[in-house]
């Protein structure tokens, strides 16, 4: 019996605040598991400072080669880590995805958002809070991200369904950015500034702006947005009013249950499923502090 693991773990940034929650889950699992099992585990992050995919490839190649047990990843583009991710199991690593997935990989499963369903209740509640009228922009990070492809896809399936509101340009209100604070709020303000007085509501399929300050130059309340992702910077922002809801992913979780899926397996043989959705929290200035003392 083995009496010790190495876990491997590939986020898309150090950047990237959700990120770092997901790395504190896993290093808690670790310990707390580790003891359970009466086992050393050594959570190994191999994350890039900034989104690159292929120093994605780059380090699940270097972690297949210097035999780690298991690799956790989040894909910043599936296409670029297929490959990579395939040599690693053929080399008997099991890896496992979190937060983007790479679905035609031979990774054994992936937790996360179902993403989807986050893009569809980000618009469902925006339309509230506009009273379901009125042009929205939408904020999409990378557009190589499969994840959050099917965050925007799920955001306009959801605006179709409101015939009084409508997606700028005709369509066309997608703003990309590179997947960094700075980047992203400056992608809000571009789209504002390009756009006077066109724009009522934002929907963030990731809330990258959120973890800086003064990102949202407007008036609290003039323009609505709702944003994903729930962490403390964030809830300022709800607190004061620029924002009117933030839907909590399981970052923490992404971590944690990660590694808890890849020791069962490892360790007791168990199989998990090979999609697993983490729960998604509605979070609003009404239930902001019983949220933010979790």
């Amino acid at each position: 019996k083995k009496t010790e693991y190495r876990i491997g773990m590939v986020a898309k940034s150090e950047s990237n605040d959700v990120f770092q929650a997901a790395k504190t889950g896993a290093f808690d699992a670790a310990a707390e598991l580790g003891k359970k099992y009466g086992v050393k585990v050594t959570i190994d992050w191999r994350t890039p400072p900034d989104e690159d995919a292929a120093k994605q490839a780059d380090a699940v190649s270097a972690l297949a080669n210097m035999g780690a047990d298991a690799i956790l990843v989040s894909c910043s583009d599936a296409r670029t880590l297929t490959g990579a991710i395939n040599d690693a199991v053929d080399k008997g690593v099991t890896v496992a995805c979190f937060d983007s997935d790479a679905p035609d990989s031979k990774r054994l499963f992936d937790y996360g958002t179902d993403d989807i369903e986050c893009g569809q209740i980000i618009v469902s509640e925006l339309a509230k809070v506009m009273g379901d009228k009125g042009t929205i922009a939408i904020l999409a990070g990378s557009q190589t991200a499969p994840n959050l492809q099917l965050r925007v896809k799920g955001a306009r399936e959801e605006l179709a369904k409101h015939p009084n509101m409508h997606e700028l340009n005709n369509g066309n209100g997608v703003f990309y950015h590179q997947e960094t604070p700075e980047k992203a709020a400056e992608a809000v303000s571009a789209a504002m500034n390009a756009n006077p007085g066109k724009i009522d509501g934002w929907a963030f399929v990731g809330g990258w702006p959120l973890f800086t300050d003064h990102a949202l130059n407007w008036e609290p309340g003039t323009v609505k947005c709702v944003s994903c992702d729930a962490l403390p910077k964030q809830l300022e922002y709800l607190r004061d009013g620029h924002v009117q809801m933030l839907v909590s992913q399981d970052c923490y979780g992404w971590g944690y249950k990660g590694v808890q899926y890849l020791l069962e397996d490892l360790i007791e043989g168990k199989k998990p499923a090979s999609k697993i959705p983490n729960p998604l929290t509605k979070v609003t200035k009404e239930n902001v502090d019983q949220f933010a003392s979790y």
